[in-house]
């Protein structure tokens, strides 16, 4: 391996933490709180890239940095420090290059290009100078060339030229089916497409143009094709049937469609993973949806099919449960991937042919990342309930720390002890969630208890750090979390049992967990609050309609009125297939929309909260429960955040969601301090 010459890195935060007194943890804390993914083996295995988020203050934004560990853990280096992000680093075949994506120089377009940082020696350089945008990439087995997923242009978009004589902004004229999205905005004929790029001549050659998206590239063994995802049709707004292609790497290839079936094979959106080639090129690993009809609901299974195309093979039919970013072992005898179980992302196992499942990590964690290097080293990206996403060695059947990002951090606070549980809901469905304890409890007392609820549906509070959690634990809160039917890691039975039906199992499920804390002796049942986001500002605004214990809620980017969510949210392919349209199925629409419509049943003081931007689940539908609850004089307020989409992102604004949460909570739950279990 070549000398890192290049790297002139400062030691990682534990190696010069100060020593400091634990405080409960606040809001202004968690902008230390550093995010560590994308872990990466160099080709020889000595090394591994990855990334650092965290938020700078001064600038008001989130920066990103490639970081670098050896993998015997001896040295933690920081690669790059401008103030702009630079994500997605990996290492060229030959190991002469970590090449990263970044907006480094392009203002306020900030469209990211590849730059590749040459481990001999000097700057890192641009290498794309594109008006489009670099979305996804993966180096091909030779180093000398890359496979690219480049975002068109945007035609309506301003140059700086305009935009500095302030030209009127051109009309926005519409004609697809689904025509807007979260963060993109109304979408108009921009596509994503793939390109191959030569290192040496700086060639860009784009394989399919045309008028589909292509996502998740992944390079055959001997570097003569290329498999992708793309959904295609006559009209792919119109449905979500994602299939794998195969195209040849030269000018002019056509694809070929290798799985023809109805169902999502490697969706994007169900972060599956990109399709994987087994070492001898014949087999190509990739997560297989659901059937339509189950939309989200439905599992994700790992399967096979032969790289000339065929009828796939299911490696984990009948498992009940997900799987997700299959990897080929070296040998190319069996399959690693991420398996979703109650509360846990483990790291599992499965013969080539089909077989038994083995977990390899298993336990109270939650791995969203992992990596096998070239001598049979693996990384993973691991979180627990009480330790941020860090990357570790798994090796001798134990991790070992390699980021140590936040292990300084660590030390300056103090954490809720947060203990796992199952309760009963009302017709005996067993719920699974999480208690966790105030900083400075006290056995024998009875504390304010907050229910948090999950946004999805289809997900879970897993064994991983809750930022949220340990805030309102630091305030002197208990919180209680649920994973109600309709979140994921229980099976496909548990998770559809929602379908169409939002609100009422989930609903009950949700009060278990309380009532669970209560009989515990923690929860003091004159002092619970309840709050979400997303779906969990959706199940937020049904329990506070259909139950009278919350004296305090907090709902965010939710929507009570769903028949108001038709055709302006980005959800119409689901509503169309899962609730059917609301001229024709008004009964099923009425149902699901009983916050809005039952209203006056709502006591609970309730603060609403949501992105300016949000075209995941608009702000007029916040607006309507804001409105109802004045009209109704319930005590409401209604938080916008100007410029935020569905996930709030700038810094100032996520410490001041924290803060108004603490102080909402405050004002209605806090009517004095923890009340002995006899009171």
């Amino acid at each position: 391996m070549k000398k890192l010459f290049f790297l002139l890195g400062v030691l990682a935060p534990a190696a010069v933490a100060a020593q400091t007194v634990p405080h409960p943890l606040t809001a202004r804390d968690l902008q230390q709180l550093r995010d560590v993914r994308d872990a990466h083996f160099s080709p020889d295995g000595q090394w591994v890239t990855y990334v650092v988020s965290q938020a700078d203050t001064a600038a008001d934004k989130n920066n990103a940095d490639v970081w670098m560990a050896r993998y015997d853990g001896t040295r933690n280096l920081r690669v790059t420090t401008s103030p702009d992000n630079e994500t997605s680093p990996r290492f060229s075949p030959d190991g002469t290059y970590l090449s990263f994506l970044s907006s480094r120089g392009e203002g306020e377009e900030g469209k990211a290009q590849l730059w590749l940082l040459n481990r001999n020696g000097g700057e890192a350089e641009k290498v794309t100078k594109l008006r489009g945008s670099v979305q996804d990439y993966v180096w091909a087995p030779d180093g000398k060339r890359l496979a690219l997923i480049i975002r068109d242009a945007d035609p309506d978009s301003l140059t700086q030229v305009q935009r500095a004589r302030k030209k009127t902004p051109p009309v926005i004229v519409l004609d697809r089916f689904q025509f807007k999205q979260d963060v993109d905005g109304y979408l108009n004929k921009q596509r994503q497409h793939l390109y191959v790029f030569e290192v040496a001549t700086r060639k860009l050659v784009n394989l399919t143009p045309g008028r589909f998206d292509e996502y998740a590239p992944a390079w055959s063994p001997d570097g003569r094709q290329l498999v992708f995802v793309s959904k295609r049709g006559e009209d792919p707004d119109r449905h979500d049937n994602f299939d794998l292609y195969a195209i040849d790497v030269t000018p002019g290839a056509q694809p070929r469609q290798l799985t023809t079936t109805d169902v999502a094979d490697s969706a994007p959106s169900n972060w599956s993973g990109r399709p994987a080639w087994s070492p001898d090129g014949k087999q190509i690993a990739f997560v297989e949806g659901a059937p339509k009809e189950q939309l989200v609901y439905g599992l994700h299974q790992l399967a096979v099919i032969p790289a000339a195309g065929g009828t796939p093979k299911l490696l984990t039919q009948g498992l009940d449960r997900n799987t997700l970013k299959p990897q080929w072992s070296k040998d190319g005898k069996s399959l690693y991937f991420l398996l979703e179980d109650d509360r846990a992302q483990v790291l599992a196992r499965v013969p080539a042919t089909g077989g038994k499942v083995e977990r390899v990590l298993d336990g109270q964690r939650e791995i969203t990342e992992f990596e096998l290097g070239p001598k049979g080293q693996v990384v993973v990206v691991n979180s627990e309930p009480l330790l941020p996403d860090e990357v570790f060695a798994f090796e001798k059947k134990s991790l070992r720390p390699l980021s140590k990002q936040n292990d300084a951090w660590l030390k300056t606070v103090q954490l809720g002890a947060v203990e796992p549980l199952q309760a009963k809901s009302k017709d005996g469905t067993q719920v699974s969630g999480f208690l966790v304890k105030p900083v400075g409890y006290q056995a024998g007392q009875k504390y304010p208890t907050v229910l948090r609820i999950h946004g999805g549906p289809v997900s879970q509070f897993a064994y991983s750090f809750s930022p949220e959690w340990q805030v309102l634990a630091a305030r002197g809160y208990a919180v209680v979390a649920s994973n109600p039917r309709g979140s994921s890691g229980r099976g496909l039975e548990y998770c559809r049992a929602i379908y169409a039906d939002w609100g009422n199992k989930d609903s009950d499920d949700a009060l278990a967990v309380v009532d669970y804390a209560v009989q515990q002796g923690l929860a003091d049942p004159a002092r619970l609050g309840v709050g979400g986001w997303s779906y969990g500002g959706i199940l937020t605004d049904h329990l506070i309609a259909r139950d009278k214990r919350f004296k305090a809620a907090t709902s965010g980017a939710g929507i009570a009125n769903v028949l108001a969510g038709y055709g302006t949210d980005q959800y119409i392919r689901d509503y169309e297939t899962e609730l059917g349209t609301p001229w024709e199925h008004t009964d099923v629409w009425m149902r699901i929309s009983y916050p809005f419509f039952h209203a006056g049943q709502i006591s609970t003081p309730t603060l609403f909260l949501c992105g300016e931007k949000d075209f995941n689940v608009p702000l007029l539908n916040t607006e309507q429960m804001y409105q109802a609850l004045q009209s109704l004089k319930v005590p409401t307020q209604l938080i916008i955040y100007p410029g935020q989409f569905h996930g709030i992102s700038k810094p100032s604004y996520v410490k001041d969601r924290y803060e108004r949460y603490l102080a909402w909570y405050d004002k209605y739950l806090k009517t004095g301090t923890a009340t002995a279990g006899g009171q």
